[in-house]
């Protein structure tokens, strides 16, 4: 068993059990994608790592109610961002936000050329600015969608939404960013 790492479903058994270190292991391999759905609902960083340390607190609590089976990931990001809701509502605040993961370049290959690496800056910038005018709704789902690379599915059961919702306000994003970009 010693160097063998595992799975989530060991980890989420042991952790019902009250294995502090088995939680400990879900928390690590899920920080990041726990704070990147609760920056894009709280729009701040600061809020957002709140929200994701609380979901993780409020999820440690509700993990005896964890349906065996059930995909983790999602039942995860729901908690999470429904702290981040909370904290966007009770603070108010309306900043726009900065989609860093969207600036990522693929790596391998030849490098671009200048022009080439200008263009794509100024279509990545266009292209945020244009997610950014998008209503919450619409932009929650298209960041979560492709920003953070969730299936709709999960944008779903993150945003606690039925899945024809997410496909039609996804459907309605990308015609207003079509729109905007053209």
């Amino acid at each position: 068993m010693v160097g063998r790492p595992l799975d989530e479903s060991d980890l989420i058994g042991r952790a019902q059990r009250g294995d502090t270190y088995a939680y400990e292991e879900l928390v690590t391999a899920y920080q990041g994608i726990a704070f990147r759905t609760a920056y894009v609902i709280a729009r701040n960083a600061a809020d957002a790592e709140e929200a994701a340390q609380d979901g993780f607190v409020k999820a440690w609590r509700a993990l005896g109610r964890f349906r065996a089976g059930a995909p983790f990931r999602p039942w995860l990001l729901q908690i999470v961002a429904n702290e981040a809701r909370n904290r966007r509502r009770s603070a108010g605040r309306r900043e726009h936000l900065a989609l860093r993961a969207a600036t990522e370049e693929p790596s391998g290959g030849a490098a671009p050329s200048p022009e080439a690496t200008l263009l794509s800056a100024e279509t990545r910038e266009a292209l945020l600015a244009a997610v950014n005018e998008l209503p919450d709704d619409q932009r929650e789902v298209i960041s979560l969608r492709y920003f953070l690379g969730l299936s709709e599915q999960e944008v779903a059961q993150a945003l606690d939404l039925p899945e024809g919702t997410v496909k039609s306000r996804t459907s309605r994003a990308l015609d207003r960013l079509r729109e905007s970009c053209d």
